[in-house]
């Protein structure tokens, strides 16, 4: 099976890589100039946190999201499962015990457990729901694995160039023993007609003062932060969502709330570097749920909204399986999508 893959972000790498370690003959293709240049699986949180999610999210993104991030142990040797911690001011303690009702696998600290886990967080929380088995990662490290893992397999990823499904279904001639995916996000609106974009704006701040063993939630009636610590002092501050397709560059409104709540975890982040500030613009359908489908002889593998590195695996593993040996998954497959449509 010769499979054509459009898209070089997180869905794409994966996606390749599932079919690649199968037997299939994978060509990645991707319209920009390098790595994660153009994807907004660059600016990712890289959160694996399938519990955590179900505070806002269906049941199907802990399952996929648990099936993803054994994967990511088993492929990549960064990933670090020291849990997640969801922590509230006094003021919003309301907040967090709305988000244990609403979650599950996880225990509740006291200050004392706080600062045994997070000793620079000591004193400044009172109670914190503690997710054990979740992890994280860095985005772009993951993404050079994933690139790496590919070479390794002869699969070429080809920077630079802008092609279409089309052009690469009349490539193949329709044949039963090639393939095309389209996991090209925001882009794929013409097809996927009911894809919408959802903005995610991120600060990377560099503070060696501070260090923290885990991402850390802070819930916030207006502005939900997220820090996830990386590498050499790095922290990824991240926790916008605003329902825009453009990738403008970040807001003033949202760049002050992001360093001030920030600054209210911990004052040390008022003397931060800021290194990089980003956005991303994710494709989500009405739901926020992923889809795989067959459509105009291409199947599409899209809507991961803001949860593209914890799903992209398992949904990976199911368009592998689709492509090679015609399985339906209804959980992500609609009934018309049951079979392989030829152009």
């Amino acid at each position: 099976m010769r499979v054509a893959v459009i898209g070089a972000g997180i869905a794409g790498l994966t996606c390749a890589l599932e079919l690649a370690e199968r037997g299939a003959l994978v060509e990645v293709f991707d319209r920009a100039g390098g790595l994660g240049s153009s994807s907004c699986s660059w600016y990712a949180g890289g959160m694996l946190a399938p519990w955590c999610e179900l505070v806002s999210a269906e049941p199907l993104v802990a399952t996929l999201g648990s099936e993803s991030l054994a994967w990511w142990q088993r492929k990549f040797p960064g990933t670090v499962r020291n849990g997640s911690l969801v922590v509230a001011h006094a003021r919003d303690a309301a907040d967090l015990a709305q988000f244990g009702r609403r979650t599950e696998r996880f225990e509740w600290l006291d200050g004392e457990a706080i600062a045994a886990l997070e000793p620079d967080l000591g004193g400044r929380f009172d109670q914190a729901l503690y997710f054990r088995e979740e992890a994280h990662l860095d985005p772009r490290d993951a993404l050079a694995e994933l690139a790496r893992r590919l070479a390794d397999l002869g699969v070429p990823i080809r920077f630079g160039v802008s092609t279409s499904v089309e052009q690469l279904v009349a490539r193949s001639h329709g044949t039963r023993d090639s393939c095309v995916l389209d996991c090209t996000g925001l882009a794929a609106r013409g097809v996927l007609k009911h894809l919408r974009g959802v903005r995610g704006e991120m600060l990377l701040l560099r503070l060696r003062d501070v260090s923290l063993s885990r991402p850390i939630r802070v819930l916030h009636p207006r502005l939900p932060l997220y820090i996830v610590p990386r590498a050499d002092g790095l922290f990824m501050v991240g926790a916008t969502m605003i329902e825009s397709d453009a990738p403008t560059r970040i807001t003033a409104r949202s760049m002050l709330e992001l360093l001030s709540a920030t600054y209210a975890v911990h004052p040390a982040f008022g003397e931060a570097e800021i290194i990089e500030i980003g956005t991303g613009v994710r494709p989500a359908f009405p739901d926020n749920l992923p889809r795989i489908g067959w459509h105009g002889g291409a199947l599409y593998v899209n809507g991961l909204y803001r949860h593209g590195f914890l799903l992209a695996p398992a949904l990976a593993r199911r368009a592998a399986q689709v492509v090679l040996e015609e399985q339906y998954f209804p959980e992500v497959m609609g009934e018309d999508t049951r079979k392989r449509r030829l152009a």
